[in-house]
């Protein structure tokens, strides 16, 4: 990494946010890009893939603290990356072109990634809510909201009881949230959202690892095994 980027690295690691996105988050997503980047034939500016995968979660603590459920984080990340990267000696355009980046990694949200660079953090951020570190983060999301490691439930209803009646709506209650339902609502469904062949690839593999687990659990939690 340049020197920018590591300054970057450096403010970036001081405003981690819950164990689920600290700074180890940040790097896989990060190195996942990178590696999604080296696949692709479109060509790509490496400079604001680069400084959006560092920057695309500095919001989280602000989400994190609005019991209101209002606070975007990838919204109020993109206007706390201004001043970074402006102090970096990045130019206008890039600033914009890695804030568009940040304000659509969102899973979330009615802002879709655009530019290509958009759509590969897209796609690292959301690969790493799958497979087996996204279960390793899961059981702590659990850990931290007091919700189960598993329950089933009809999906119907629990869209329209606790996600305000839409699928990826948010979480109204997370003690009722599990893993079970989590891949129900989302993981399931990740791999049409996804936005280059090569994260289509691996979230094949990691989906699949996913549901085998969770089918495991289920006969373990029953006696079946």
């Amino acid at each position: 990494m340049d020197n920018n980027l590591e300054k970057i690295k450096e403010i970036v690691e001081q405003m981690s946010s819950d164990a689920g996105h600290k700074f180890d988050h940040v790097m896989r997503v990060y190195n996942l890009a990178m590696h999604i980047a080296e696949k692709e034939s479109e060509e790509i500016d490496i400079e604001v893939l680069q400084a959006a995968a560092l920057l695309h979660d500095i919001g989280g603590v602000k989400e994190i603290n609005d019991p209101s459920g209002n606070t975007d984080h990838a919204i109020e990340g993109a206007k706390m990356a201004e001043p970074i990267l402006q102090q970096m000696g990045y130019s206008a355009e890039k600033i914009k072109h890695i804030q568009d980046c940040i304000i659509s990694h969102r899973f979330k949200t009615e802002n879709k990634p655009k530019t290509i660079e958009a759509k590969i953090l897209f796609d690292a951020d959301k690969l790493d809510a799958n497979g087996a570190i996204g279960l390793a983060r899961m059981f702590i999301w659990i850990q931290n909201n007091k919700a189960h490691i598993y329950r089933k439930v009809n999906i119907d209803d629990y869209i329209k009881e606790n996600l305000c009646g839409k699928i990826n709506g948010r979480i109204q209650d997370k003690s009722k949230h599990s893993p079970q339902i989590e891949y129900e609502i989302k993981i399931k469904f990740l791999i049409d959202r996804l936005h280059t062949e090569t994260a289509k690839e691996i979230c094949k593999d990691r989906s699949a690892f996913f549901k085998e687990f969770l089918d495991r659990l289920e006969k373990e939690i029953n006696g079946q095994m």
